[in-house]
């Protein structure tokens, strides 16, 4: 049944994507004033920020100490910040305190892992296992395409590792929250592996493919219900599970989640509950701290989005990194502000790259808040898209015109603020430095970052773009002449800074978006470039299984089989959203069983 409603529903939304181009010729064009959003105006003065609570607080001083007692080497500050108490926090504080200190308020190796042990349980142990309801070793009709029986037996490896990463809040969470930095959620979750021990949002969606590939809709389903809870909770869905992570969200990929799930399963019960949290999620997106008007070339006024934390503090997960980053700063509203860009950088998810730095050399020119990304508003505009698509299939059918019309501004924002011609790529655009005013800010051709990143490409994600079969070939072409393609697949940027999200770097979730794009067009051209980005990443992350026994969150895309480092953590094996894109990759373009998978 699930095969032929995917096929079904895949020409029901083709249909759809057709129609918008029709109602976008009747609809009236749309005002000034978005109407799904309140009145833009731009940020004044400090900023909004999200109170901690105490066990926050006091978590961030017990990282210090460690920091302090240990020194830097493999010094993980997340882990302090991610344990839960034994007992109650006055308690915890009051034995802290007593620890006896040195005058640089370090304590003794033996003291202080002897208060550790006492106090606190280990990080992680506010999860447990939670077997998935729908998990079987072998689903029935899983990926009939995989002819060759070495890679069929590695894609059943690698199907089996959902049920290693699924997990629920233990019932301490549930009782006594204010014990724990992770946050209770209802249903169980698939977590990314090793130092991530919580559900992250623009994860989810690899990791919702990958089990949609596996068969496993009601393990998919409920992690989005745990997203619209957050959604529910705290206004926004959080970057991930922690306390810590209340100040900020990741990129809304949460509409894209309820569509692909619709397209398999057909559940129009499922959207109707879904759709009135997708409208409040819009609405957070287009609140005046992330929405800013553009006017281009013509005068028309564009509502564009940016990435902006509602924080200005060090992170408590790496609040002792973060200190150190900004001690070259002589002020106070000089240090606020770098660490609401590092805040905001997270936000993106491309936490950290030479993308959002004004000075690609000089790590404290980080400048995300001015910057309107390619890829936020590209997935602003499939949000636009995917609520107008999912209101109709329920018949709302305002809601689904009201939703056109913004897509259809945000589209021509598209040709007229972010794509440059002489590139054949969409471009980020930077504000003006100092410009957070009320007025919209005249666009400029300087103005575009003329760098070649990967996210230049997102953008022929969207159906509105890869369908156009000349604008595909144009974009295609400069992608083959990027730079980008390398041995193991597309790299994150051309700048070898040392940042996780910068070269030799590739990530599942680019490969998967410019793959996906590539393949849905018309174009032959398009299409053979992505079946051989796809192959090469299939085969990285087979040759790097093999030599390893683990998937990896990101891969050296230089050499085949390597995994990829840099940044500001050790790297990490598991991992959610890799598994969910070779899943993906696997369902969609197979191994014919005479293809070799080794590198060559």
């Amino acid at each position: 049944m699930a095969p032929f409603l995917y096929h079904t529903n895949r020409k029901r939304h083709f249909l759809f994507l057709f129609s918008v181009f029709i109602l976008s010729q009747s609809l009236p064009p749309m005002a000034l004033t978005n109407p799904l959003s309140p009145p833009s105006s731009c940020t004044k003065g400090p900023g909004p920020v999200i109170p901690v609570t105490p066990l926050l607080s006091f978590l961030v001083r017990v990282q210090e100490t460690a920091l302090q007692t240990y020194g830097k080497s493999n010094f993980d500050p997340k882990h302090y910040v991610d344990l839960s108490l034994k007992s109650n926090l006055s308690t915890t504080v009051e034995a802290f305190d007593k620890l006896p200190k040195t005058e640089n308020g370090s304590v003794s190796v033996k003291d202080f892992e002897g208060f550790i042990g006492k106090y606190f349980n280990d990080a992680g142990d506010d999860v447990v296992y939670a077997e998935p309801v729908d998990f079987v070793p072998e689903p029935h009709g899983f990926l009939p395409k995989v002819e060759n029986p070495e890679v069929r037996g590695w894609a059943l490896e690698v199907h089996a590792l959902w049920k290693n990463f699924s997990r629920k809040v233990s019932s301490s969470v549930l009782h006594h929250p204010e014990l724990h930095t992770l946050l209770p959620l209802p249903r169980p979750v698939i977590i990314p592996g090793s130092r991530f021990t919580e559900v992250y949002y623009w994860d989810s969606y690899w990791v919702i493919r990958g089990l949609l590939a596996s068969k496993m809709y009601e393990t998919a389903k409920a992690i989005v219900t745990n997203l619209i809870f957050m959604l529910d909770t705290y206004g926004h869905v959080l970057n991930g599970a922690r306390a810590y992570y209340t100040n900020r969200s990741q990129p809304p990929l949460l509409s894209a989640m309820v569509y692909e799930i619709y397209n398999r399963t057909g559940d129009v019960e499922f959207v109707k509950k879904s759709l009135p949290p997708l409208i409040k999620e819009y609405r957070y997106w287009n609140s005046d701290i992330h929405e800013l008007i553009i006017r281009d070339a013509e005068q028309c006024n564009h509502f564009l989005n940016r990435y902006y934390a509602m924080w200005n503090k060090p992170r408590p997960e790496s609040s002792t990194i973060d200190e150190e980053l900004a001690s070259k700063f002589l002020n106070d509203s000089e240090k606020q502000q770098f660490y609401r860009e590092l805040a905001s950088t997270a936000e993106s998810g491309w936490d950290f790259s030479t993308r959002w730095m004004r000075n690609s050399s000089d790590f404290t020119t980080l400048s995300t808040t001015t910057i309107l990304p390619v890829d936020l508003n590209i997935f602003i505009l499939r949000m636009e898209l995917d609520v107008a698509f999912l209101a109709k299939t329920v018949g709302e059918n305002a809601i689904t015109e009201d939703f056109l019309r913004a897509s259809q501004k945000r589209q021509k924002a598209f040709s007229s603020i972010f794509w440059n011609e002489n590139m054949g790529q969409w471009l980020d655009y930077w504000l003006n430095n100092g410009a957070d005013c009320e007025e919209p800010q005249t666009w400029k051709a300087e103005n575009q970052n003329q760098k070649v990143f990967a996210s230049n490409f997102v953008p022929l994600w969207i159906d509105l773009f890869n369908s156009d079969i000349h604008l595909a070939e144009k974009v295609t072409k400069s992608l083959k002449n990027s730079g980008l393609l390398c041995a193991a697949g597309i790299a994150t940027s051309l700048t070898n800074s040392g940042q996780q999200w910068d070269f030799p770097n590739g990530w599942a979730p680019l490969q998967h978006m410019i793959v996906e794009g590539l393949s849905k067009s018309a174009s032959m051209e398009a299409r053979t470039v992505a079946k051989d980005i796809a192959e090469r990443w299939i085969k990285t992350n087979y040759v790097a299984y093999k030599k390893t026994g683990a998937m990896h969150e990101k891969y050296d895309v230089e050499k085949c089989g390597e995994f990829g480092g840099g940044g500001e953590y050790t790297p990490q094996t598991g991992f959610g959203w890799s598994n969910g894109v070779v899943l993906a990759f696997l369902e969609e373009f197979g191994w014919p069983k005479d293809k070799k998978i080794d590198c060559d």
